[in-house]
């Protein structure tokens, strides 16, 4: 009974999350978050543009958590709107970026469309990124065009939890065009990296040092023996006479 509560619970999750992302379209969603509070349901929607969320006055926001409270059946929806720092490293937002250009240049400029964005996503610090269209472009045969730049992992546990991954489809009159993004973010930590610490000068110095304290123990030492032999000379000398 316990687990079939915890399966309810993430497929409401999941129609939620997919119902907002259709309904926001056009105003650069990236993705949606769910938390639960004593006082209800807590909604994080993560966009690069709030103001068109929310709305004049906040109507857009308040109709829908009216929706979302009648269709799926929350006591006490709030919905909260954080803004994406950097957009051009979020897969979701630069994939929606290539499908509203596809759709207002047509498909005939997608080369340019495609290198465009991967200059805007290099420059904001990205270590690597390819862009996959798929579909009639140009020609009426379906064809995949592939553009890549910089350094991307395609294997191990660094491509499947590091990378962002992002799938859209762009509606033409030729058709249905798909785009796939995969983003190297610049704050992945990868396995092969080295980091070597720099020895301060303080240690360089006590390594300096230390030959030379060494030289004058053994000079010390060595001084109580000449006497020594000096004393036992003289004895021998006295006893011969």
């Amino acid at each position: 009974m316990i687990e079939r509560k915890f399966v309810a619970q993430k497929f409401k999750e999941f129609q939620i999350q997919e119902y907002i992302t259709q309904s926001l379209q056009n105003v650069g969603h990236s993705h949606t978050k769910m938390v639960k509070t004593p006082l209800g349901e807590k909604i994080i929607i993560f966009t690069s543009r709030p103001g068109l969320i929310v709305g004049k006055k906040g109507q857009n926001i308040k109709q829908l958590t009216k929706t979302l409270k009648k269709r799926f059946d929350l006591e006490n929806p709030q919905v909260e709107i954080s803004e994406v720092e950097n957009p051009n490293l979020d897969a979701h937002i630069v994939a929606e970026k290539i499908v509203d250009a596809l759709e207002k240049f047509g498909s005939q400029k997608f080369k340019a469309i495609s290198h465009k964005i991967m200059a805007d996503v290099m420059r904001a610090g990205a270590l690597g990124i390819e862009i996959t269209i798929s579909g009639k472009v140009p020609s009426a045969r379906a064809k995949s065009w592939r553009f890549y730049t910089g350094y991307l992992k395609k294997c191990g546990d660094v491509a499947i939890m590091g990378v962002a991954k992002a799938d859209a489809q762009a509606q033409l009159k030729t058709g249905i065009i798909g785009v796939k993004i995969r983003i190297m973010p610049p704050d992945i930590n990868l396995p092969d990296d080295i980091k070597i610490n720099e020895q301060s000068e303080t240690k360089t110095e006590e390594a300096k040092e230390g030959p030379k304290e060494q030289q004058a123990t053994k000079e010390q030492k060595q001084r109580p023996k000449g006497k020594r032999r000096k004393k036992d000379e003289n004895k021998r000398t006295e006893t011969d006479e």
